[in-house]
C-alpha cells in the first residue's frame, strides 16, 4: 500500500489509516498515488503530500481542510509529549504533521513510529 514512500511515513500512515470507516478506506486508496512533496526542515518529520487526484476518488471528508486522523504519541514511561495528525484538503491527503507539547522530549516522526508501530 505504501510503496515508494519513505519508510517512516509509510509505517505511520499504515497505522493511522487502519480501519473500515469510509474516510480511512478512501484515504488508504490514495496512498499508492501519494508522494512526498516536501518535508519540514526542523527534523520533526512533518511531510507535505501530492496525490494524483485524477487517479483516485476523494474521501468523504468535506470540501475544506480537516484533521482526518490523529494519534497521541506516548513514550515508554507513559508521558504524552505530542501527537501526529493527518490533514486532508477537499478529500485528498495533504500532510502529516508531528506536533510537540513538550519542552523536555524531542517529538519527531521517529518517536511516533516507535510508539505507534509496536
Amino acid at each position: 500500500m505504501t510503496e515508494g514512500l519513505p519508510p517512516d511515513i509509510a509505517d505511520v500512515l499504515d497505522v493511522l489509516l487502519d480501519g473500515d470507516d469510509p474516510i480511512r478506506l478512501a484515504l488508504r486508496a490514495q496512498v499508492p498515488r501519494l508522494r512526498v512533496r516536501e518535508r519540514c526542515r526542523c527534523g520533526c518529520g512533518t511531510a507535505y503530500f501530492e496525490v494524483d487526484t485524477a487517479a483516485v476518488e476523494s474521501a468523504p471528508s468535506g470540501p475544506g481542510t480537516v484533521v482526518a486522523v490523529e494519534a497521541q504519541i506516548h513514550t515508554e514511561d507513559g508521558d504524552c509529549p505530542g501527537e501526529v495528525l493527518v490533514f486532508v484538503q477537499a478529500g485528498y491527503l495533504s500532510w502529516l504533521e508531528v506536533c510537540s507539547w513538550s519542552d523536555t522530549t524531542e517529538v519527531t516522526l521517529a518517536l511516533a513510529r516507535r510508539t505507534l508501530c509496536r
